[in-house]
């Protein structure tokens, strides 16, 4: 990375945090819009992507979290601190339909927190949480042995730390909702503290939502069993791992994006067409059509026919070799660099 221009190090930022904060939502289920994602991290890095999303407050919630947990690494983590990622997760208060605690520890008014799944009448029960009674203190050791691990004095390993922190949060499940998220959140901060540096080219959630069967059976066994986080701790090193090594691929899209704009700097482009080509470098969901063109572009069909007839002129797209309802465009092989 230190080999790559500040624009190219900016872009590559955007990219792993954009893919880290809709990760982490995938992991539980959850699928965020990730052009509002992506919109809502760039307007806070002040990066330029040209048009802005709209503001979606649950989006922004999770952002917050996510940048605070990596650009403030060296600052104490509280409880106040966690409460504010919590009240950010879930602005309105509910999650879903069900109104629940925010901003503060579980209470287990409704029963005692389990971890199921299935439908109802064949739940199969995953974990059991400790009772809320148990909250206060348990969280309160947990907090001190954050800043412990953390400080100058610790002579642990500090990525051991970030796996064992990660582990302990996920098991007090100390909220009504949002456990998975918060934990993996200061999980990044014990990395960020690890590395010793806020930018983060690599996505762990990413690399955990592609690995999300053996993350859930990992963190069951371990809980389920006399605590012995030696295979928790040798599967979060090795997720670890895999993470960094695919960073490989991000460098390398945010290479052919830059090599791309400097292989077609001296052609006109009108502003529907960079906004295209920008979706299609960073990785277009599906494949891109006509009508995609207007919806996204929000032109008309003859417009958006206009504009992809005159990028297959340049030579900047290729059609398909199917026709009828199935023709769609793509990047140009020589055009894009690749």
């Amino acid at each position: 990375m230190s080999e790559l221009g500040l624009v190219q190090r900016e872009q590559a930022t955007l990219q792993v945090l954009t893919e880290d904060v809709v990760k982490t939502s995938a992991i539980e289920g959850e699928q965020l819009d990730q052009a509002a994602v992506r919109s809502s991290i760039a307007r806070r890095l002040g990066v330029d992507i040209g048009a802005l999303a709209p503001v979606d407050r649950h989006v922004e919630g999770v952002v917050d979290m996510v940048l605070d947990a990596t650009g403030r690494h060296a600052e104490p983590l509280t409880a106040e601190r966690l409460f504010g990622w919590h009240a950010a997760l879930f602005p309105t208060g509910y999650s879903g339909l069900s109104r629940i605690r925010t901003g503060a520890w579980r209470d287990d008014a409704s029963g005692p927190m389990q971890v199921v799944s299935g439908p109802v009448g064949r739940r199969k029960l995953h974990y059991e949480a400790p009772p809320a009674a148990q909250l206060e203190a348990g969280m309160h050791t947990f907090l001190h042995w954050v800043e412990d691990a953390g400080g100058a004095q610790s002579s642990g390993d500090p990525v051991l730390h970030a796996g064992l922190a990660h582990l302990w949060l996920v098991t007090l499940h100390p909220f009504d909702d949002g456990n998975g998220r918060i934990s993996r959140a200061v999980g990044d901060l014990m990395l960020a503290r690890a590395e010793r540096s806020p930018q983060r080219f690599y996505s762990l959630s990413g690399q955990i939502q592609r690995e999300r069967k053996d993350y859930y059976d990992q963190l069951e066994a371990t809980q389920k069993g006399p605590m012995d986080v030696t295979r928790w701790l040798a599967w979060f090193l090795g997720c670890l791992l895999r993470a960094i090594e695919g960073a490989d691929a991000t460098v390398g899209a945010v290479l052919g994006k830059a090599q791309f704009w400097q292989r077609w700097s001296g052609v006109s482009f009108n502003e529907r067409q960079i906004k295209l080509l920008n979706r299609l470098l960073d990785g277009f969901d599906g494949k891109l059509s006509s009508g995609k063109w207007a919806a996204i572009a929000k032109c008309s069909a003859d417009t958006a026919l206009r504009d992809i007839n005159d990028l297959l002129v340049k030579g900047v797209l290729m059609k398909s070799s199917a026709s009828g309802r199935s023709t769609h465009y793509e990047l140009a092989r020589h055009g894009a660099l690749y």
